[in-house]
């Protein structure tokens, strides 16, 4: 077992389960992670300014190699995030990859820019696999700042009336990230969140405080989330330091599309790749020397890994 351990985790919300552990017989056991992303692509349809370039080859996830990774990481955790880099619309195989999840009683989290969102997608994202899916709305003017958003926003709010409709135990996100106050960080953004107050008929706190209050219910489990810079981490940025926490391998890891395990999902590089899911299994990987001097470390609030001492999350999870 890793070190200090203190047991297997019980399921912190068991009504995000909905109804699906009842449409399969299944219940929710005790689980060791609150979420593994899995990079089912790293290639994206849009480059946004706040999202650096993927240096790796470019890639889909292989079948057979989501499979293994799911029937790895099933017992181990809530849910799985189609997210790390690139847009998991992009993926030309995606029903398959989530019938997969529903055979082996794994739940979704989804992380899209929403611009491929057509009516085959929609009825797929409706699935009963997915617990939660995120669109990151602050995608559209970064990359076509002169584009009228109306069409892009309309297909977006039809998903989102089905949903509310047809799955309503499912959690669904707007993001408007990278802000520092959603009023006050030019028209775009502004427009956006007016278009969306008009549609919920709801009013976001001219006050409010992103860095304090990161979500805003707009309708039942339909929530717009908000969040600020930050830079991603990189070994040729300055180091900020040498010690700190993170939730990297406690309530989280992540497995790169070619199966490389790394630590959290800010390392897009895998600047710090502990094995490959193709050459050990996922347990080895989680148990080697590696990631259990990095998991330490962590609980001893000391930075083992370049990478982490450049990483700006860890001041968001404080010091001592």
């Amino acid at each position: 077992m890793l070190p200090d351990r203190k047991g297997p985790k019980k399921c912190q919300n068991p009504v995000h389960w909905g109804a699906y552990p009842a449409a399969l017989g299944y219940d929710p056991p005790a689980m060791r992670f609150q979420k593994v992303n899995i990079e089912i692509s790293n290639i994206c349809n849009l480059q946004c300014s706040f999202c650096p370039e993927v240096v790796r080859a470019k890639k889909l996830i292989e079948l057979d190699l989501f499979r293994s990774i799911i029937e790895q990481v099933a017992p181990l955790t809530e849910q799985v995030c189609f997210h790390l880099m690139g847009d998991p619309l992009v993926h030309p195989r995606l029903e398959e990859l989530v019938q997969i999840c529903q055979e082996n009683h794994t739940r979704i989290f989804l992380v899209t820019n929403g611009v491929l969102l057509r009516e085959k997608q929609a009825e797929l994202l409706l699935h009963p696999a997915f617990r939660q899916v995120n669109f990151s709305l602050h995608s559209f003017h970064d990359n076509f700042p002169d584009r009228d958003p109306s069409a892009y926003l309309e297909r977006i709010f039809a998903y989102t009336d089905r949903a509310l409709q047809d799955r309503p135990e499912l959690y669904l996100n707007y993001r408007l990230w990278n802000l520092q106050d959603p009023r006050g960080t030019g028209p775009a953004n502004r427009g956006l969140l007016a278009r969306i107050e008009d549609r919920f008929k709801v009013r976001v706190p001219e006050n409010l405080d992103v860095r304090r209050n990161k979500s805003v219910r707009l309708k039942n489990r339909l929530y717009l989330h908000f969040d600020t810079e930050f830079t991603w981490p990189a070994l040729d940025l300055p180091v900020l330091g040498e010690t700190g926490r993170c939730h990297g391998l406690s309530t989280h890891f992540g497995i790169l599309v070619d199966g490389t395990v790394v630590p959290c999902c800010l390392d897009k590089e895998a600047a710090i790749p502990l094995g490959n899911v193709r050459e050990r299994p996922l347990a080895d990987i989680l148990e080697a020397p590696r990631s259990r001097s990095i998991l330490r470390g962590f609980q001893q609030n000391r930075l083992t890994e370049e990478l982490c001492k450049r990483c700006q999350y860890i001041e968001r999870f404080g010091r001592t």
